[in-house]
Formats: C-alpha cells, sequence, structure tokens
C-alpha cells in the first residue's frame, strides 16, 4: 500500500462522503416524519481529520448544515471539523452506537468557522507535507523500525498526533521528545492497524470504487467473516476463484453484506461447502423428462436452482435443487 499524503478532510474525497450524507437527509422525513414542533436536535455527527467522527451538542444557537466547517472543542483545547449529520439521523446514529445508554458526554461546538479560522485551516493544509517530511526525517535520525502513515496537528497547533504501523513494539520515547522540541506541542504516538491504513490511504478497491472504509462505512469490520455464512459459487459445476483480500491485505469488509438469507446459517446442511459439489448436476447433461428430452443449461448454486432447457422446443424450465435431485437422481 502506497504512504498516506494527506487526511481526509485535507483531500476531495470527504465530498463523497458529504454527499452520501445530504442524500439521506433529503429523505429524513419519509423516514423518521416531521419533528414536533419547538423540538429542536442539538446533537450532531462532525467528522475531523482521518475520517474520525464523533457526535457534539450545537451551542452556537445556529442550525447547522451538513457540509459546514465548525470549531470544535476536543481534549483541552480546539479543533476543526466538518457536519456531517444532524437532526434525527444524527440521533439516531448515536442511539445505534449505544452512546445514549452508557452515558456517553459529547463536546460542544464552539462556533461557525469564520475567516479567521479559514485562514488558519488553509494554512494548515500547507503545512501538512512539511510536517510529514519532518516526522519522516525524524523516524530516519533514530532508526526507528515503523512505517509513518498519517499526522494530525490539531488547528490551535497544542496537539501532534502520528499513526504508524509497526509488526512489533517500538521504543518512541526520544522521538517524542525530539518531536515535542520541534512543534512545541504535545506529541501523542497512535499504532493503527492495516485497515485504519486503508482507510486513510483514499486509496481505489479493485472494483474501481473508492474504498467503502474511506468513503462511506461508519465502522471497519473486523471480522467480515463473523457473520458470514460459507457458501459456494458454482456455475459450471467449476469453482470460480475470486479476490477476497483488499489492499489491507485483510478480508473485504464488503463481504459482510454479500449474505442472500437472512438465516442461511441454518440452510439445510446436504448444500454445505463439503457436499455442494457431489450434490449439483453438470452443466450439458441431458435428462429424460415427461416433455422429452432436456438439457442441463444453468446451475445457481447461491440459489439452489437448476435450469434445464427443453430440445424440442428451446423452453426454459428451472426447478429447485431438492425438486431436480429428487426426479433424476438416482439413490
Amino acid at each position: 500500500m502506497s504512504n498516506v499524503i494527506c487526511s481526509c478532510l485535507l483531500g476531495h474525497n470527504t465530498e463523497v462522503r458529504l454527499r452520501l450524507s445530504q442524500m439521506l437527509h433529503s429523505e429524513m422525513e419519509s423516514i423518521y416524519g416531521q419533528l414536533p414542533e419547538g423540538d429542536v436536535e442539538l446533537l450532531c455527527e462532525v467528522e475531523m481529520q482521518g475520517c474520525r467522527r464523533d457526535f457534539f451538542i450545537n451551542n452556537t444557537a445556529t442550525l447547522l448544515s451538513i457540509g459546514q466547517q465548525v470549531i470544535i472543542e476536543s481534549d483541552g483545547g480546539y479543533d476543526f471539523g466538518v457536519v456531517y449529520s444532524t437532526g434525527q439521523i444524527a440521533r439516531k446514529k448515536f442511539q445505534l452506537k449505544g452512546f445514549d445508554k452508557n452515558g456517553h458526554e459529547c463536546a460542544p461546538v464552539l462556533r461557525i468557522a469564520d475567516e479567521q479560522d479559514n485562514q488558519a485551516i488553509i494554512a494548515l493544509k500547507e503545512r501538512q507535507p512539511d510536517i510529514r517530511t519532518i516526522c519522516l526525517n525524524k523516524i530516519k535520525k533514530h532508526e526507528l523500525d515503523l512505517k509513518l502513515v498519517d499526522v494530525e496537528l490539531r488547528i490551535d497547533q497544542q496537539k501532534l498526533s502520528v499513526y504508524y504501523t509497526s509488526s512489533h513494539r517500538v521504543d518512541f520515547r526520544a522521538l517524542v521528545r525530539d518531536l515535542a522540541g520541534e512543534f512545541k506541542a504535545r506529541i501523542q504516538m497512535v499504532q493503527i492497524t492495516t485497515r485504519e491504513e486503508a482507510r486513510r490511504a483514499h486509496s481505489f478497491g479493485p472494483c474501481g470504487c473508492l474504498l467503502c472504509c474511506s468513503s462511506w462505512l461508519q465502522k471497519i469490520h473486523a471480522n467480515p467473516f463473523a457473520d458470514k455464512s460459507p457458501y459456494t459459487e458454482v456455475a459450471g459445476n467449476e469453482s470460480h476463484a475470486f479476490n477476497i483480500t483488499g489492499i489491507c491485505n485483510r478480508p473485504k469488509c464488503c463481504l459482510s453484506y454479500s449474505k442472500t438469507e437472512k438465516n442461511c446459517r441454518n440452510t439445510s446442511s446436504s448444500f454445505s461447502p463439503s457436499s455442494s459439489f457431489s450434490s449439483l448436476p453438470a452443466v450439458g447433461s441431458k435428462v429424460n423428462t415427461p416433455e422429452g428430452t432436456a438439457v442441463v443449461e444453468h446451475v445457481d448454486a447461491q440459489k439452489k436452482l437448476v435450469s434445464l432447457r427443453y430440445q424440442k422446443n428451446d423452453q426454459i424450465r428451472r426447478l429447485p435443487l431438492d425438486k431436480f435431485n429428487a426426479m433424476f437422481v438416482k439413490k
């Protein structure tokens, strides 16, 4: 995977996520209905650097809109972000994540970014490549075996977060002291996984689209196969290999959405991957039916359907696999 050159909010890919959020908000009334009169929703979701999102309380006395830049309270200081969701959608996300049950405290939105704040954000964008170069040189100086992924300097310049990957434990105390003297800020070293590295890379997947984790996915899946039932994709009694590994060298997150049946774990054991090949007819094989001779045209292993084409009139008939085996397979 190539090195990350910028954080999400410092590039153009954030426009993709904001556009998706705007489309969702346009359908909000049809999904959740109208808010009662006088009920003003103060909770909002803000996206910060590195695709990080958190919930904040709107203390600006102004209704926020999607894509608006705001200044938020952050760890004893302040930072900037972009409004990602508001109103009932933000409240629903807050509840789905369980924050309403565990007493999650939300920091406030201090103000809407003004012209002075916008100039500071632009200056931070311009400094980003230099900050990264300095960090790389410091890592080489101390001969540390780690890969620098991303750097985030808070807009108040009081905290610098350094994101890295490493296969083993690294003693970076000397590096932290060196960086603190260079930037006159508190240094936070954050070790991340290859999935998080891919999220920050803004790369394109084998499908040709922007990575789901960088564009719209709310949460990175630790194990996409955890709730996925085993299945075999078969056509013509041959197994078609497909790429299941993303650029993070982990199973693709989108595999979690490939299930076609909710209760697929309770399907018949006769269609398990170990026995599926033995119960499937070969494409091209002929069977004798009361209507005449038919040829197996296609086998859909996932839906358990067999398509027969009759030779005398070229008609296609689809049969469930169980019925086909009961009619034509000798026991």
